[in-house]
Order: structure tokens, then sequence, then C-alpha cells
């Protein structure tokens, strides 16, 4: 994605209620490395954060894979890049009722949700198109407007992808961000965004390739020189030892020798030489920082927890499924301070 306009030099509030976004390009002063203390709890889709660096409690409504499918006479062109992905998730059983459900219905209950609890701020990470469909942004866009409810959006795979178009994954991710998706990202940069709620900076970094460019490691290096409180967004979760290939952003065994899904999704393989040195300098820098309070991801489609360095990765179930995450970061009381 090259750098233009829309990627903005200064801090700027979103919804006037405290959001704020910081570009790549913004100067931060280096100061002395401080530890937080955080505590982690969860409940099935419950998570709470503890931490000693906030003082307002913060609560976040996290989604990931609802593959909305909806197409119009626009999309006419594109059926046979879209044609597999349209069916691939038009019924699906509710992550918790077991009730028949499908992606609309399950989204439009997620941000009612939001609404209901008074969330601070809405987290989408990708997939939540099955393809670029302009009829299914168009709806997402109205959809979130509707909730006065401010949001972050990261791409996944599938939100830029048709299956069978020529062209190497970063080309196409580009092209479809820019004709499709880009009205989601609100003038800020797709590939790497910060945005300030509550002294908490969330981190939005776009890795739906599988891989890490440079100026996204310099920017999230920067990020970190920041000793402010981080919290990641990613599509495609951080490899944790033990995990399959899914778990593929930093994950020494992904390349050619492990696509077994290349033809189905007909695009390109994998390299053969697996990832860039990049991308593994940025696994370890995100797990060696240390302001770092959590990462928040999708992509699996089921719900998991790994902790890496002390560090908790949380991964959301499909909200095609109903999944969502209901995350709430809050103050430590005075009882804990003596505990932890």
């Amino acid at each position: 994605m090259k750098r233009r306009s829309f990627i903005k030099g200064t801090t700027t509030a979103i919804a006037g209620i405290g959001l704020s976004t910081t570009s790549y390009n913004q100067k931060t002063k280096k100061k002395t490395e401080k530890s937080f203390k955080v505590s982690v709890t969860v409940d099935q889709h419950k998570v709470s954060f503890y931490t000693d660096v906030i003082n307002d409690s913060i609560k976040v409504v996290h989604i990931a894979d609802t593959h909305l499918f909806m197409d119009d006479e626009r999309g006419i062109p594109y059926q046979k890049y879209s044609n597999r992905m349209a069916k691939a998730y038009n019924q699906t059983t509710h992550f918790q009722t077991r009730e028949k459900t499908n992606p609309n219905k399950s989204f439009e209950q997620t941000l009612d949700f939001a609404i209901e609890v008074k969330a601070d701020l809405i987290t989408l990470v990708g997939d939540i198109f099955s393809f670029p469909s302009e009829s299914a942004i168009e709806w997402v866009r109205s959809k979130l407007a509707s909730t006065g409810i401010p949001y972050i959006y990261v791409a996944g795979n599938h939100d830029w992808h048709y299956e069978g178009m020529k062209g190497q994954l970063d080309s196409l991710r580009e092209t479809w961000i820019e004709k499709r998706l880009l009205p989601l990202y609100r003038g800020n940069d797709p590939l790497m965004a910060a945005y300030d709620i509550k002294g908490i900076r969330f981190l939005a970094i776009d890795n739906s390739t599988y891989q890490i460019n440079e100026e996204q490691l310099a920017f999230f290096s920067e990020q970190v020189t920041s000793r402010l409180p981080l919290v990641l967004l990613v599509h495609i979760p951080m490899y944790a030892p033990g995990k399959k290939i899914s778990y593929g952003c930093g994950n020494p065994y992904w390349g050619a020798a492990t696509d077994s899904n290349f033809e189905l999704e007909r695009r390109p393989k994998w390299p053969e030489k697996g990832h860039t040195q990049t991308t593994f300098d940025f696994h370890k820098k995100v797990f060696d920082a240390p302001n770092l309070i959590g990462i928040f991801s999708g992509h699996i489609h089921r719900n998991s927890i790994e902790i890496i360095k002390g560090k908790p990765q949380i991964v959301t179930d499909d909200n095609a499924s109903g999944g969502f995450l209901n995350i709430d970061f809050l103050p430590f009381k005075e009882q804990h301070k003596t505990l932890i």
C-alpha cells in the first residue's frame, strides 16, 4: 500500500468521544521503559484486563470473520471470482445457542449488544466480508454509523480477495482496498494505524497476507518507544509453539510445503522460503514489547488463548456464527494492588 495523502500527520478526534488516531510519521519522544501490571481473566467470550496503567474502564466489542456475502448487480461481473465464498456461510450455527443463524443476523445482533453495553469501541479485525462486495461494504458502513460507536477496521485475507483473480497478494490487497474498502479506514493508513482511547493505544496492523513489511515493523517499533500501553489488533494470529499453520504470522513452518489451500482458494502459493526476516523480526518485537498489554485476532474461527513471554493473545470465534469478544479494560482496585 503506497502512503498517500490520506495518511495524516496529526492526532485527530473521531466521533467526539475520545478516540484518536496517530499516524506513522508522528514523532514520539523516547522515554524510560516502565513495566505494567496486568491481570487477565477469560470466561468464554468475556475477557477482563485489569491493569495499573489506566484510570477509566474501557469496553470493547471485538469482531472477526463475519463473512458477509450479500451482493447486487454491481457484483455480477465478478461472480466467477466470488462464487465459492458467496455460498460458504449462507447459514451457520450460533456459537452459544446452536440455533441456525446467518452472517447478517449475527453482525446486527453483535452491534445491538455493543449499543446495549455502551461500548467505547468496536474492533473489526478482518474477514468481515467473504469477498470485496460493494453492497456488503456499504451495508456494514451504514450499520456501524447507526451505532454511534467509534470503530477500528483492519482487513482480513478474504476482505480483498477475489478467488482466481490474477496477481500477487500484495498487489491485489492494494487494489481492492483502494477500490472498495478504503472508506472503512476513514482517512487512516490501511496497513498500520494507532488509535488512542482513555489511555490505551490500539494498533491496527494488516497481516492479511501472513507477512509484515518493513514499514509496518518500523511503525510498531516506534509505537513501543511511546511508553503508552499498547493493544495489537491483527487478523491472522501470531504463531505460538504447538499451534497449527493458521497461526501464520511468524510461523516457522509457514511456506509452500504447508500451503494446502492455494488451489481451493485459487491464489498464489505461499513462498518456498517461507516468511521474510522482517516478519520474524516483527513477531519477536511484539512479544518483547514491554508495554504491550495483549493481542486480539481472528481468522481461525474458534476461541483460543495463548500466552507468549507473558503476553496474552486472544482469538475470537467467528462472527458468522455469532461469535465475538466482550472485552473490559479495568483499572486495579486498591485491594488488587497489594496482591499483584
